[in-house]
């Protein structure tokens, strides 16, 4: 067994130098799901993630990789391994120490991390480090293993205040074209009111086509709030929706005279179909109180948000409130961004209130719009 004390490990963030080493601990330690030399490279050099060595005597042993993502305070650890020889000597502990305290520094507040579900030493690690399971993935690496999902919080504003997380299990969907996020999300909502909810890409086309604005910015139109309330309400849910204007949304978005025409024309049919159907169209903000005492009652939340503080475009995108707690809403999001290593990562993805405040507005109107939606009538 190797001496420890003899002579203390180090610790620091890796640089382009360390591939070759972190090439041949990725080989000792994995038989498939390993990191390449280009993969490494973008880690090391982009500052949305941590690549943090464990050496001793200029021999790196162990590492960990971190990834953050943009828009939410919600960090990752994405890989970590040890060599078998220095293995037991409590490198692992250490690593994932180190790495909380960078990812708090970078406004994380929480770390997430998946496990094989047959590594039980490292589940004990994580338990034993205060991370709690929170999901089960099959077939979830590339021999067919499954995963469990674990997650941490990492950051406390409030310390004496116990974290109440109100998550309401929610499927996942991802969108099939660059413009059904908001059927996607309606998919999402009322997959995890009714069970019995099916769920294809022709309910997805039909959503769009029952709740399309015709035009929006460049390429096809996005989906009105009663449009897609509308058609929940059509498969027999109870819907309501929040608007904080009674113009004509989203004719800011567009160019033409001809489109804002088209697309001014849409949305009174909107809300003459709305109060012939009974459809609660309410004029007010939607405010965050108003989120959580939604998801309180067992309500889900559809949210229009401006991706500007995800991917810089300034595109109007509908996700899905999935839970709160006292600091952060989380967020069901149907359009996995690029940076994004797993699909999961569109899952109860943490957004910290104040953030998304500044999120959930569209335009040069500050429109801010939800559809509150409920099991079946």
């Amino acid at each position: 067994m190797i001496d420890i004390t003899a002579d203390k490990f180090q610790y620091r963030p890796a640089n382009i130098n360390d591939i070759d080493a972190l090439i041949a601990i990725e080989d000792g330690c994995f038989s498939s799901d390993k990191l390449s030399r280009r993969s490494f490279k973008r880690f090391i050099i982009n500052q949305q993630s941590i690549v943090l060595v464990c050496f001793k005597q200029q021999e790196i042993v162990a590492y960990l990789l971190i990834v953050f993502h943009r828009g939410t305070r919600l960090a990752r650890l994405y890989s970590m391994a040890v060599l078998n020889e220095y293995r037991g000597l409590g490198l692992s502990k250490q690593l994932l120490t180190t790495g909380e305290s960078l990812a708090i520094e970078k406004g994380a507040l929480y770390l997430r991390l998946e496990v094989n579900s047959t590594n039980h030493v490292a589940i004990a690690l994580y338990k034993k480090l205060n991370f709690r399971e929170f999901a089960f993935i099959e077939n979830y690496y590339e021999d067919q293993s499954d995963a469990i999902r674990m997650q941490k919080r990492i950051r406390y504003f409030s310390p004496k205040t116990a974290v109440q997380q109100v998550h309401k299990h929610m499927p996942w969907f991802k969108q099939n074209t660059p413009f059904t996020c908001g059927p996607t999300a309606l998919m999402m909502a009322l997959s995890a009111l009714d069970k019995n909810y099916v769920v294809t890409l022709e309910e997805e086309l039909e959503l769009w086509r029952e709740a399309t604005t015709i035009f929006m910015t460049s390429g096809h139109g996005g989906c009105h709030p009663v449009g897609l309330a509308l058609a929940a309400q059509a498969r027999g849910f109870n819907a309501k929706v929040n608007i904080n204007s009674s113009d004509a949304l989203f004719v800011d978005g567009v160019r033409s005279e001809d489109k804002k025409q088209i697309i001014a024309t849409v949305h009174e049919h909107f809300i003459k179909q709305s109060k012939q159907k009974n459809l609660v169209v309410n004029y007010q903000e939607t405010s965050a109180e108003m989120l959580k005492v939604a998801c309180d009652q067992g309500q889900i939340s559809l949210v229009l948000i401006s991706t500007y503080r995800l991917d810089r475009k300034k595109a109007p995108h509908w996700v899905v409130i999935s839970g709160y707690d006292e600091q952060c809403f989380y967020l069901h999001d149907p359009d996995p961004d690029e940076s994004f290593q797993d699909h999961n990562d569109c899952q109860y993805m943490p957004i910290r209130f104040d953030d998304f405040e500044r999120m959930s507005v569209f335009g040069a109107s500050r429109m801010r719009t939800s559809i509150q939606l409920d099991k079946k009538r």
